[in-house]
């Protein structure tokens, strides 16, 4: 079967879901799972019972849920693409390392920011949170940049799908209207030329719901309920 991603809007991670998809080139479709509309529901409960996005149905049928599983299940299947590393290799360390830190310290960053807005935090209550929540952005963005250094990507001298998360969560700066890459030179060198990238552009498109040019193997979009009984 065609593999189904179930991606999340507005601003899901699972953007970097897609760009993977699309520089991996291989057939799939996608399932729009409006937040928190129907990702609470039980129809998406039966493919993710943690009721989040990204979730993926596999092409041979099996269900795999959480970015980081997913970022790796696709990388494996482009190394020829250049898109992961072999097991057991210094440039398999190196990634799983970066797309470890992008999953926990730099994801999480942004936790008190989602929870002001998904909540309706207000007064006392908000400023302690977006306060906390800057704070927590600025040390992340400052240790991935450290990280960073002047390899071309993250993982070094090619691009993967730790490149294709990274495009995803670092756009909540805007998101949220806090500080954020422009005082990482680096960071923003390469988030700029993400956003140049092909795959970032239709990614872009598929979530904001306008005309979308895949470079990849885009098959359509499949409604959730298809998507579930597939």
């Amino acid at each position: 079967m065609t593999p189904i991603l179930f991606y999340g809007v507005p601003s899901g991670c699972s953007f970097g879901s897609i760009v993977a998809l699309e520089w991996l080139g291989q057939p799939y479709r996608l399932c729009r799972v409006e937040m928190p509309r129907d990702v609470t529901t039980d129809t998406f409960k039966r493919i993710n019972p943690v009721a989040e996005t990204p979730a993926l149905l596999t092409a041979d049928g099996r269900t795999l849920s959480e970015s980081a599983a997913i970022l790796h299940h696709l990388g494996a299947l482009g190394l020829d693409r250049g898109l992961a590393f072999p097991q057991g290799s210094p440039g398999f360390d190196r990634f799983n390392q970066v797309l470890g830190f992008l999953n926990t310290t730099f994801f999480s960053a942004f936790g008190p920011l989602w929870h002001v807005l998904e909540h309706g935090s207000e007064g006392e209550e908000k400023r302690v949170l977006t306060d906390y929540g800057r704070a927590r952005v600025a040390r992340a963005h400052a240790l991935l940049d450290e990280m960073l250094g002047d390899r071309p990507w993250l993982a070094g001298e090619q691009r993967t799908v730790a490149d294709a998360y990274f495009a995803g969560i670092a756009r909540w700066t805007d998101y949220h209207d806090v500080a954020g890459r422009m005082g990482y030179p680096r960071l923003q060198r390469l988030f700029e030329k993400l956003e140049a990238d092909p795959a970032v552009a239709f990614a872009h498109a598929i979530e904001g719901q306008r005309e979308a040019r895949s470079a990849g193997g885009f098959l359509g979009e499949v409604a959730l309920e298809a998507a579930v009984a597939a």
